[in-house]
């Protein structure tokens, strides 16, 4: 289920999302959002909607102290709020000594980074990425829109309308989100 995409210009962070619940043989469209705007970070999720209602609705993290490096700071304070959330609310999973969750995209401080199931953080070298059953689509997409002069909204259009087309997870209607500093328009 689900396609997520994300783009930034190394200031502001677009992000999309389509409405699909799936699994199995059956979907249906959801009326609730698949991002959410969580003080200055924009996340958009895939893997489970109530992994996503934790990380809009109970995911606090402390501020990044002055002189931390960005990734390094998702990669310490921001994953372990996140595992604290998880693990609160009832999501984190354990086998064995290792914990596990979804897969899901952050924009913060004009930087995407995708945190995986193991809750490894990466950062594609180019400026754009995406998640979910649609992924493969929407990065072709993005990649063969990428310097081409159109709006960033619409290069997102047109990757989940891929990943529409081609997975039989992802569903319109989409939702755009921009983070712009501290606020989302």
């Amino acid at each position: 289920m689900t396609c997520i995409v994300a783009l930034t210009d190394g200031k502001k962070v677009y992000m999309g999302a389509d409405s699909a619940a799936a699994g199995g043989s059956y979907m249906t469209v959801r009326a609730d959002p698949k991002i959410y705007r969580v003080g200055p970070f924009l996340i958009g999720f895939t893997s489970s909607f109530r992994m996503g209602q934790l990380l809009g609705h109970s995911l606090t993290v402390a501020p990044r102290p002055e002189g931390t490096d960005v990734f390094v700071f998702m990669c310490t304070t921001f994953v372990e709020a996140v595992r604290e959330c998880f693990t609160r609310g009832g999501y984190a999973r354990k086998d064995g000594e290792r914990e596990s969750a979804g897969t899901f995209l952050v924009g913060h401080e004009g930087r995407i980074f995708r945190i995986d199931g193991d809750y490894q953080v990466g950062e594609n070298a180019v400026n754009f990425n995406a998640c979910g059953s649609g992924e493969q689509a929407a990065l072709g997409s993005l990649h063969t829109t990428a310097g081409m002069p159109m709006r960033p909204e619409i290069k997102l259009e047109r990757a989940l309308a891929a990943a529409a087309e081609f997975s039989v997870g992802v569903r319109g209607p989409f939702r755009i989100e921009v983070l712009d500093g501290q606020t989302v328009q």
